[in-house]
């Protein structure tokens, strides 16, 4: 084997990428000694990465186009500052070939498999056509160059449905569609052309046998500069939505032993096959009866890399620098060890009551897990790039943190995650924590009863009843605000006429409470009793008691004693009680008096972009016709007619930003 010693690491690279994991680079880089540069758009000026970093470059306005994407703007900051290398991360240009042959011609090393590496499996076509050759099993669709719209609807009536449509240069679940039927199929294909252009810069498509009850496996691999390579175990990532992973696991479970072998050989043997070198993923379909089919690979380093670094001790971008700098891999096959059970969820800014559109918004109040790095009992890991008062904005992907649970069973790893969920606590913008923590629960996740259709097939369970009803919520609202108002009235005033608890002469004491829930106002009469109120709302009656620390409110409810965390922007509150946020507005003009839509209007359901107006004034237009498409965080959202009709006004033309709620255009129903 080489001598490891013979190439020296990096003095100073450049980390071409934003937010988690360029702090995630960053912490290695200072662990090593490393320097680091980090590079902003104009909405990042204040990012965590740009004050973690050694020193920080300005790229460009926040647009991902005209920053992230520059290519010549990275190259020619890496040049003026003397880095040595750069780390695109994933995403944006991390599987760019044309960016690391120019990386290479200017003599900066890109930490990432070579350009001729990145072209043979960065594109998907191409990778499945190599994995044929190889005798690796690829799964049934359309892999060859011809585009022509016509042809590619031919072949998907070949190849069957329901089937993926997939960007060739893709990844994250950015261009890609599920397709069920054909009718659907031209609409589905120029969307997906259309976000696969924005987001790569290539709108090529690949069509995909859709196999519902498959599992996701995918398989860690590193190869060197001297033909060695090598796999770290493997991770399951079935449980997704839109074909986006939610969580992922390692090891796989109940992934038998010889399975695993095949895969990780296959996987190390397709890398070899194409000169690899550095970090990548190849990832298969996996059926019950023990068939796997080859998907593709990512030349990069995934989001889930944590869950291989708990099970196996290794710090990969650590690796990365090493073997980018010229020395061989750290580690042989046989040395290589697996211990215990790692689980990785993400939590995004999204909507889950809103088909999981994606939010933005401030990090008003922000709670995070108390992390344990011991390697003795369990871990639990936050791989983040944000802080409290953050913006989440609308030109990235909206992903806040990755939290990441070692424990030495898997049990123990769904037990210990449950609980890091349940002190996790964000308000102001909404997020999928509590659809997370619904998630976590579920039997069939227990029992490992794994396929990329879980959680559709769990929709009923995961949309259950909320664990406190809507008055319980407001009582306990109610409550906070009664006991924060005496803690800023302590030492004040002391007069009768001062105090706030319902001291009224010659009247039974009693106060009205105004709160505001899903647009709806509500009155609670609230009346003191000896150690706590009595609060009447509508026809339901409440006795409660309850003493307040910080955020904390421990109370009894009805003789029930519960414990759950409250917080306060302004007129907002947000009350969180076993992983579950609910949003209560105290009720103040602007909330009762806010404008609501016409029946003939349509709201933007988030903040973007209008990236097609598909109508025109005075056209006529069908019920369920798309109108518009707006672009936010990446991906594509179709705006469609509510009702039959006529465009009556347009309020946008196209490439506006508008805000959530905007009204977009009015329609003329059919009488």
């Amino acid at each position: 084997m080489p001598d490891a010693t013979a190439a020296r690491l990096f003095n100073k690279i450049l980390i071409a990428n934003r937010g988690e994991i360029a702090c995630r680079i960053i912490r290695t880089c200072r662990q090593l000694g490393i320097a680091t540069l980090a590079v902003y758009s104009a909405a990042d000026a204040d990012a965590i990465h740009v004050a973690e970093a050694d020193e920080a470059w300005y790229l460009g306005p926040a647009p991902a186009t005209d920053s992230y994407l520059r290519q010549d703007r990275l190259l020619e900051i890496a040049k003026a500052s003397g880095a040595e290398a750069i780390h695109p991360g994933y995403g944006f240009l991390s599987e760019n070939a044309d960016f690391a042959r120019a990386c290479t011609e200017q003599g900066i090393v890109f930490i990432g498999p070579p350009a001729a590496a990145i072209s043979a499996m960065g594109s998907k076509s191409a990778a499945k056509t190599l994995m044929s050759a190889a005798g690796v099993p690829v799964v049934p669709g359309f892999h060859e160059d011809l585009q022509d719209p016509v042809l590619l609807r031919q072949a998907a009536e070949r190849c069957g449905f329901p089937l993926l449509l997939k960007a060739v240069a893709g990844g994250g679940g950015k261009g890609m569609r599920l397709v069920e039927q054909l009718s659907e199929f031209d609409e589905a294909l120029a969307a997906a052309k259309r976000e696969a252009r924005a987001a790569f810069g290539d709108d090529a498509m690949l069509l995909e046998r859709y196999l519902p009850q498959a599992r996701h496996i995918e398989v860690q691999i590193f190869c060197d500069m001297f033909g060695q390579g090598i796999y770290l175990g493997q991770r399951d990532c079935s449980l997704q939505r839109r074909q986006q992973k939610v969580i992922e696991e390692a090891p796989a479970p109940d992934l038998p032993h010889d399975i695993a072998i095949a895969m990780g050989e296959a996987a190390v043997r397709a890398a070899l096959a194409i000169d690899y070198c550095g970090a990548g993923t190849v990832e298969f379909l996996y059926l019950d009866d023990g068939q796997f089919f080859f998907m593709e690979m990512n030349t990069r380093l995934q989001v889930e890399h944590p869950v291989t670094e708990l099970i196996t001790g290794l710090d990969l971008v650590d690796w990365q620098l090493r073997i980018a700098a010229g020395q061989p891999l750290p580690l042989s096959q046989s040395q290589v060890t697996i211990q215990g059970h790692a689980i990785e969820v993400r939590v995004y800014a999204e909507d889950p009551a809103r088909q999981f559109l994606p939010a933005a918004g401030h990090l008003h109040y922000l709670h995070e897990p108390p992390t344990t790095p011991s390697t003795y009992g369990p871990v639990i890991r936050l791989d983040t790039g944000v802080r409290q008062g953050d913006c989440i904005g609308i030109y990235y992907d909206p992903l806040i943190a990755k939290l990441i649970v070692w424990a030495p069973t898997r049990s123990g790893a769904l037990r210990h995650l449950a609980r890091a969920l349940a002190e996790y606590r964000i308000g102001g913008v909404r997020t999928n924590v509590g659809f997370l923590t619904r998630l976590v629960a579920l039997p069939a996740l227990h029992n490992a009863e794994l396929h990329t259709r879980f959680i559709a097939e769990h929709e009923a369970e995961l949309s259950a009843p909320a664990a406190l009803s809507c008055s319980q919520q407001l009582a306990l609202a109610a409550a906070f605000l009664l006991l924060s108002e005496r803690t800023t009235q302590k030492n004040a005033d002391c007069s009768p006429f001062a105090d706030h608890q319902g001291w009224w002469l010659n009247l039974p004491a009693r106060r009205m409470v105004e709160l505001v829930q899903e647009e709806k106002t509500h009155r609670l009469t609230v009346s003191p009793q000896t150690d706590g109120w009595q609060m009447q709302l509508d026809d339901a009656q409440h006795t409660l008691t309850a003493t307040l620390t910080e955020d904390q409110l421990d109370a009894v409810l009805d003789q029930r004693p519960l414990r759950c965390y409250l917080a306060r922007h302004q007129d907002q509150l947000w009350l969180f009680y076993q992983g579950e946020r609910f949003d209560i507005q105290l009720a103040r003009p602007q909330f009762s008096s806010s404008a609501h839509a016409a029946a003939d209007s349509l709201q933007a359901p988030m903040p973007g972009v209008i990236s097609q107006l598909k109508v025109a004034v005075g056209d006529t237009i069908e019920a369920g016709q798309t109108l518009l498409i707006m672009e936010a965080m990446k991906m594509e959202h179709a705006i469609r007619a509510p009702t039959a009709g006529r465009v009556a006004e347009l309020y946008y033309r196209q490439g506006s930003q508008v805000a959530e709620g905007s009204e977009l255009l009015r329609i003329e129903a059919d009488s």
